[in-house]
């Protein structure tokens, strides 16, 4: 991993920070995350109907251990590298129309699925309070800027907006201090007693 001018230290740090966070706390399954986690991949697959999910709890689980493990060790080997040559990054050029296109239609399919009436985000704003809301703003927002920052060509802003979307999505992920969560799934992630 170069650091400094392709911006790859960078990239590693993000993606450390965001795999730390999630793998840890799914691989604990604070407040019931990996079972909330679990309950919402299977019912935000869209057109996928009520079928039953392919793989369980446990295995959420133990993929999470994986970037459990792996994100300090990414982690650490981009903050050597950023030590090593802080240079800051480059923009990355403009990507062809094609990938601009699929970028933006992606953003566009990922906002419908999460504020569809079976999505992720539009229980947390029906049910959730400030900080969840806040959090749902900035998933959407995430979602918009992102592709954009894309098709620009903006590496540092683009993967700041990537680390701000992990962070939104940390604050969801786990239910409420009463046990409860507040999404799909909400009946069925209970935090045992």
């Amino acid at each position: 991993m170069a650091g400094g001018g392709d911006g790859g230290a960078f990239f590693s740090v993000i993606w450390g920070l965001g795999a730390s966070g999630f793998g840890w706390i799914l691989v604990t399954d604070f407040r019931g995350a990996a079972r909330r986690f679990h309950a919402m991949s299977a019912r935000s697959v869209p057109f996928g109907g009520d079928r039953p999910p392919v793989v369980g709890v446990g295995f959420v689980r133990f993929v999470a251990g994986v970037f459990a493990l792996a994100g300090p060790v990414v982690l650490v080997t981009g903050l050597l590298d950023l030590v090593r040559d802080p240079a800051a990054p480059e923009p990355m050029p403009r990507p062809p129309l094609p990938l601009a296109v699929f970028a933006v239609l992606g953003a566009g399919v990922g906002l419908w699925t999460f504020w569809r009436r079976s999505g992720v985000l539009r229980p947390e704003w029906a049910q959730g309070g400030t900080l969840r809301r806040a959090a749902a703003v900035v998933l959407t927002g995430v979602l918009v800027a992102f592709p954009a920052l894309l098709v620009l060509g903006r590496t540092t802003p683009m993967l700041l907006v990537w680390l701000l979307g992990g962070a939104a999505g940390v604050v969801l992920l786990p239910g409420r201090r009463d046990g409860t969560g507040s999404g799909p799934g909400a009946d069925d992630v209970r935090a045992p007693r």
